[in-house]
């Protein structure tokens, strides 16, 4: 056996409260890799409802690496939310037509901060509030309700208002190997033979695995 299969949406039997995400996101600009999830009891298959101001005509994306595990209330905030600041009012006149849109705003006039990117193998704790651009790196924990404004190196622990770094997880040197390893891309059968290592603390031993075919 090699691990649930990742085309199943609710891959715990009876528990349907956890949800892989790719197989229920119907967006196009919501990239999903898989084994990744959504742990919430009241709707786990509405991951969407969860990106926010995801509008089609700015073209912004989510994109989430393979083997994520996402708290309830994991929210996105997308490039959709921001308002025009250089002017006296930040109202979005234009936005209700009947003549407002004389003001619709030109090419740089609203704060765009691209594609929101979520690596591999990360963590986003209960209620995390994730703001538009952020990129946040392989292996990282975000601590529940934190509210991440900007990028998340792989492998630290954030937490707070503005999310900040609390700890690293290993140092520098290791998160080098285990970049460089990246064991989320390895064919399943080789991760399955080798969860021992993966879960484990000895990036030795996960590095010796590596080296296998």
């Amino acid at each position: 056996m090699n691990g649930p299969d990742p085309n199943n949406p609710h891959p715990m039997e009876g528990f349907a409260q956890v949800c892989f995400i790719k197989n229920t996101v119907r967006n196009p600009n919501i990239i999903v890799g898989d084994y990744s999830y959504y742990d919430d009891p009241e709707d786990s298959e509405n991951f969407e409802r969860n990106v926010l101001y995801h509008y089609p005509f700015i073209g912004d994306k989510l994109i989430i690496g393979k083997f994520c595990a996402f708290a309830r209330g994991t929210r996105f905030i997308m490039n959709g939310a921001n308002h025009k600041m250089a002017g006296i009012s930040t109202y979005p006149f234009q936005i209700f037509g009947g003549g407002w849109q004389k003001v619709m705003p030109g090419p740089g006039d609203l704060p765009y901060k691209g594609d929101t990117v979520v690596g591999n193998d990360v963590w986003i704790g209960y209620e995390a509030l994730v703001m538009p651009g952020v990129r946040i790196g392989n292996g990282a924990i975000v601590s529940s309700r934190s509210v991440v404004v900007s990028d998340v190196p792989p492998y630290a622990i954030v937490g707070g208002n503005p999310a900040r770094v609390l700890k690293e997880r290993f140092a520098q040197e290791t998160v080098a190997v285990l970049e460089s390893i990246a064991w989320w891309d390895w064919p399943i059968d080789k991760v399955t033979r080798h969860l021992a290592a993966i879960v484990s603390g000895n990036v030795e031993a996960l590095r010796a695995c590596s080296r296998e075919d």
